[in-house]
């Protein structure tokens, strides 16, 4: 749907540069943005790499393992449908540790995985299970501790403290973050009250 969507925007802003004769300035726009658009990635890459290259070491020294056993008894809590032992709960912790170094790239595959499994828990359902919306509000809202990626763009960009984004971005995660729990809970005991499953 989102492709089609895409498209659709594609096609209906290309007829109206035809309309008033602005054809030049959409192609001068499309491989500009294109230029800029590989810079960037270029950019990224580097940062994205080096980062994963520190979560690589954080894994083989033990520092994630050490993570994710201060997390546990709160993921546990978030989501008590699923064992402790199952696959699920590596996937969920992995994935909020990713997010929170701002690796969004790295937590996507994992967030699928994570999200495969809670499919599997909940029998293949059609119907999204408590854990999997509690994980969904979790992710979207996404506690980030150091934002990789916004600190790599506004280093591509020359900003004169590319950092300083840290304590508003932990500011905000964690507010979403407290209310994206508040509200599934809530939506979760509403639904409990009226007899819904």
């Amino acid at each position: 749907m989102v492709n089609y969507i895409w498209i659709g925007m594609t096609l209906i802003g290309l007829v109206f540069a035809a309309i008033n004769g602005k054809m030049k300035d959409v192609n001068e726009a499309i491989f500009q943005s294109a230029n800029e658009a590989v810079t960037l990635c270029i950019g990224l890459i580097s940062i994205l790499v080096f980062w994963l290259g520190i979560m690589r070491i954080a894994q083989d020294s033990g520092l994630l393992d050490k993570f994710s056993l201060l997390f546990r008894p709160i993921i546990k809590r978030l989501f008590p449908e699923v064992p402790e032992n199952h696959p699920a709960m590596g996937y969920i912790l992995s994935n909020i540790i990713a997010n929170m170094f701002g690796l969004g790239n790295a937590a996507t595959p994992l967030g699928i995985k994570a999200m495969e499994q809670l499919k599997e828990l909940n029998g293949g359902r059609p119907v999204a299970s408590r854990s999997m919306i509690t994980f969904l509000a979790l992710n979207t809202s996404g506690l980030t501790l150091i934002p990789t990626t916004v600190i790599a763009i506004r280093m591509n960009y020359h900003s004169a403290s590319p950092t300083e984004i840290v304590g508003p971005t932990l500011l905000a995660t964690t507010i979403a973050t407290i209310a994206a729990i508040l509200i599934d809970r809530y939506y979760y005991y509403k639904r409990t009250r009226n007899g819904v499953k």
